[in-house]
């Protein structure tokens, strides 16, 4: 299966979807898809927001309900990386309750070795 873009509201490509996994640009896995329901976690299993319709990763500001946690699926194997991607579609405004994560929240959506929440070595 081919890796589609994820791009921002701006029209910036910030992301890569193949399977169930999130990408970010150099290849490397920054999260997880549910594909029954389109909701986004990070690789410590925790929420992130949803794919909407055109593509994008969003969120509610404020959420009245509490996503469980997931399960980390098995590491996937590293994807070969296009050398280009096409333009991004024309994106609708964000209503005020809604954010984009990958502009405004794009440390939700780390690496394996990167993040706030990630456990230090001792």
């Amino acid at each position: 299966m081919a890796l589609h873009p994820i791009y921002t509201t701006r029209g910036e490509h910030a992301a890569f979807f193949e399977n169930g996994y999130l990408f970010n640009l150099t290849g490397e896995w920054i999260g997880f898809v549910d594909t029954q329901n389109g909701y986004v976690f990070s690789l410590l299993g925790e929420y992130v927001g949803y794919v909407s319709r055109d593509g994008r990763i969003l969120r509610k500001r404020a959420m009245d309900e509490v996503v469980p946690r997931r399960g980390m699926p098995a590491a996937p194997s590293r994807p070969k990386m296009p050398t280009s991607v096409p333009l991004a579609p024309m994106m609708s405004d964000l209503s005020f309750d809604t954010v984009d994560v990958l502009e405004e929240m794009p440390e939700r959506l780390h690496t394996a070795d990167g993040g706030e929440l990630k456990e230090d070595m001792d």
